[in-house]
């Protein structure tokens, strides 16, 4: 399957930190991690206030979390699952889904992720595809879920509830079916009493090639597949994320993503290795209040959280008054041109100057801007990872002259999530940085990115072969997307193979090149879909984002909801004058030449996104099919 002809680049150098000299599996790395600091905070979670009002932040110690894992770990046998079995979790992203997951693996299982708004139908598939023991369902909702579907698992012996709030024993459970997770720990003390070396010998004897985690794709195209990441996987990515020093053990972490994504999976390994503290709370609208009482110094998040703190910011500024919105445009414009020239100096010269003129003028916008950026914040924020898709280069050097560097990575599930990412100290805005140490890349003729190292999958559960189609016999992984490697090892991915598309005129058009540039100069987008596949031009399906939307409405007195206001005739005008901002900077075969606008954002709910916010083109297409035959009225 592999092309002859590609360019290699091998690891990234980053440090001192080999690797190669790592334990088999997380749960051995969490050992070593108490170890040294018993005593440190591990983590941090809300609870609601006794008498109520603001959440109160409680933590755990690396000690007291362990000793929490191994209750965990010690009632899962004490239940009969085995090594390799599949325990499942169906929860939002909290510290108990953490503390489940180490309890799997120190069990010597493997978990299976499901997102939490997977529907009762998909989850079946889920817990049956890979033959899930247990489920750690969040609540009642999760567990009703299964109960409805009961028969269609027969391999399924229990689910353990994290919240047992308004959870009753239901007519045909089987003894013992339903269990809360302060139940399973419980079971495990006692366990533990009887047998007090039991998760210890089992951490002791995991292997590195036995399967740690089962991961579905998040299905943009079908049905998800079981990704199998194997115990060394985790630890191998553990031990990178430290060796490139993307975060430092003085560090705190806000934690938000989702833990059934790969995304937010992989930052456990990470954490564990270098050992700073993890703020914990996955739920997204508590995400601005939180900031400022976290006050975290590094986060992880996609794209799209980026974006729309940028569009909410030019937003509010154009909700000022034109004077306002002139100093924010004034100010984002020095804080590219600051990024961009900095970031130059530093490739050419090992050093990140910018021109007297150009540093006056950031000091200023600095003090009219960013410092209530970075306040918003937490007021400590050191810089900030995104992932998961392409973030927007205009973004990515707004924030980063703002004094916020977004540090753009790459990797899927396939590769454990962290492939690549880009160095704090030199960032290149539009590149996803370079490999991490112990993997290696290759671009195939066609474009192809290729690679092979400890991060890549064992192969698509119970699918031989789906797996030979993308990994070869020597290990080499196909992506599946397009991208360039610069001399010096910088990957900037261009688009997923599978969206490229050639117009009939036979021109070649990159749809996520457009709908990013879209994103950075349209404040009021949410999602843009390019259309032209087999046509003679491009055309558009756009989604506004609803708060700046019904912001600018009523800044122009329109009334009515986002579906009326969409319908507007000023509000296409508004949207036609930035396509055409966008169809300047573009090839001609590029340019957009109709667009039609969303009665309603794509979202998760509808199916048009994925739980990692992943557009699915076919569903979008195929739901819209009226509206994007509308824009070709010829045949």
């Amino acid at each position: 399957m592999t092309d002859k002809n590609q360019s290699t680049t091998p690891s990234a150098p980053s440090s001192a930190i080999s690797v190669d000299d790592r334990p088999p599996s997380v749960a051995h790395l969490l050992r070593d991690r108490v170890a040294a600091t018993p005593d440190a905070e591990a983590f941090r979670y809300p609870a609601a206030a006794a008498g109520g009002g603001p959440d109160e932040w409680r933590t755990y110690t690396w000690a007291e979390a362990v000793q929490r894992v191994d209750a965990i770990a010690a009632g899962l046998m004490d239940l009969g699952v085995r090594p390799e079995e599949r325990v499942a979790i169906a929860s939002t992203t909290r510290v108990d889904w953490i503390l489940a997951d180490l309890g799997i693996m120190c069990a010597g299982a493997a978990t299976t992720t499901v997102y939490p708004q997977t529907n009762a139908e998909e989850t079946a598939f889920i817990l049956s595809d890979s033959g899930s023991r247990v489920l750690v369902a969040e609540d009642a909702a999760q567990l009703a879920k299964v109960r409805g579907r009961r028969e269609e698992l027969p391999d399924l012996a229990h689910v353990v509830v994290i919240d047992a709030t308004g959870v009753e024993p239901a007519e045909g459970d089987p003894e013992g079916w339903v269990l809360s997770l302060a139940e399973l720990a419980e079971r495990g003390s006692r366990y533990l009493e009887q047998k007090p070396d039991a998760v210890a010998d089992t951490v002791a004897a995991l292997r590195g090639d036995q399967l740690a985690t089962l991961i579905y794709t998040s299905g943009t195209t079908g049905r998800p597949k079981g990704v199998r990441l194997s115990q060394d996987t985790w630890s191998y990515m553990g031990v990178a994320i430290e060796a490139v020093r993307v975060v430092r053990p003085d560090d705190e972490q806000y934690l938000w993503l989702p833990l059934a994504h790969v995304f937010g999976k992989v930052l456990i390994a990470g954490h564990i290795r270098v050992g700073h503290v993890m703020a914990v709370d996955g739920r997204i609208d508590k995400i601005v209040e939180n900031l400022p009482v976290v006050r975290p110094t590094y986060m992880c998040g996609v794209p799209r959280i980026y974006e729309r703190v940028y569009n909410g910011v030019a937003a509010k500024a154009k909700a000022g008054g034109p004077a306002k919105f002139k100093i924010f445009n004034w100010s984002a414009d020095v804080a590219r041109e600051y990024a961009r020239v900095s970031q130059e100096s530093f490739r050419r010269t090992g050093k990140a100057s910018v021109p007297t003129g150009l540093a006056v003028k950031h000091a200023v916008a600095d003090r009219l801007v960013f410092k209530k950026l970075r306040a918003a914040f937490g007021g400590r924020m050191r810089g900030c990872v995104s992932g998961s898709a392409a973030l927007t280069p205009e973004i990515g050097y707004f924030f980063c002259g703002a004094g916020i560097p977004i540090l753009e990575g790459y990797g899927l599930t396939e590769s454990a999530a962290a492939s690549f990412v880009n160095p704090a100290e030199a960032l290149r805005t539009g590149t996803v940085g370079k490999a991490l140490p112990g993997n290696e890349v290759r671009v195939a003729e066609d474009g192809e990115i290729l690679l092979r190292g400890p991060g890549i999958m064992q192969g698509y559960h119970g699918l031989p072969e789906q797996t030979e189609q993308v990994l070869e016999p020597d290990g080499w992984f196909h992506t599946g997307d397009i991208g360039e490697l610069s001399d010096d090892g910088y990957l900037r991915i261009t688009d997923r193979k599978k969206d490229l598309f050639k117009t009939s005129g036979g021109k070649y058009v990159a749809p996520t090149e457009i709908e990013g540039r879209f994103k950075a100069v349209c404040p009021y987008v949410s999602t843009m879909v390019v259309i032209g596949a087999g046509r003679k031009y491009c055309a558009a399906l756009i989604a506004l984002d609803e708060v700046a939307l019904l912001g600018w409405a009523k800044e122009e007195g329109l009334t009515g909801d986002y579906a009326e206001i969409v319908a507007h005739e000023r509000t296409r005008k508004l949207i036609e004058e930035y396509v055409q901002t966008l169809n300047a900077g573009l090839q001609r075969w590029q340019t957009l030449k109709k667009f039609e606008l969303l009665p309603r954002e794509l979202d998760v709910e509808h199916g048009d996104l994925t739980p990692s916010l992943k557009l699915k083109r076919p569903v979008v297409e195929r739901e819209f099919a009226p509206l994007i035959e509308r824009m070709y009225p010829e045949p």
